[in-house]
């Protein structure tokens, strides 16, 4: 089953149980996925839905920052429970171990001393993580062990 209808079955389980947050959330989902579907002319693939879904989350977590600046708790709080419902959508994420160990390893192939060196090693690190590490992650771990 590929992502997209897992969403659709998904939404209509939450629809029944009336899930607000889920539904909501498979809601938003859908409508960045059709917007592209539209304005590009191409139908998505599981890995173009995963991408989506990580701007989502991305886009949610820049607002509960700025949510939490103006001491907005409930708003903070349904943005974060529509960045758990994303959270389910996306691969299993690697742990800092395994992380550290792929960009240990990349840091080798390239021969990277320094951090001049960090625009290869991201290069290749956001290749090999994409989907299960995001980019934040990945450029910390770069930093902590060229640094």
């Amino acid at each position: 089953m590929s992502l997209k209808e897992q969403l659709k079955e998904d939404l209509k389980t939450a629809m029944r149980e009336k899930d607000v947050v889920k539904r909501d959330s498979i809601r938003a989902i859908n409508t960045m996925i059709k917007q592209i579907e539209v304005d590009e002319r191409k139908d998505l693939n599981d890995e173009d839905v995963i991408k989506l879904i990580q701007k989502g989350i991305k886009q949610r977590e820049e607002s509960i920052s700025q949510y939490k600046a103006a001491s907005r708790d409930d708003l903070v709080a349904q943005e974060q429970e529509q960045v758990d419902v994303f959270m389910l959508y996306l691969p299993t994420q690697v742990n800092d171990a395994e992380l550290e160990a792929g960009m240990k390893e990349i840091i080798s192939q390239v021969a990277a001393t320094s951090m001049k060196d960090i625009g290869k090693v991201m290069g290749m690190a956001t290749k090999k993580f994409a989907g299960v590490a995001d980019g934040k992650r990945i450029n910390e771990m770069v930093k902590k062990l060229l640094g």
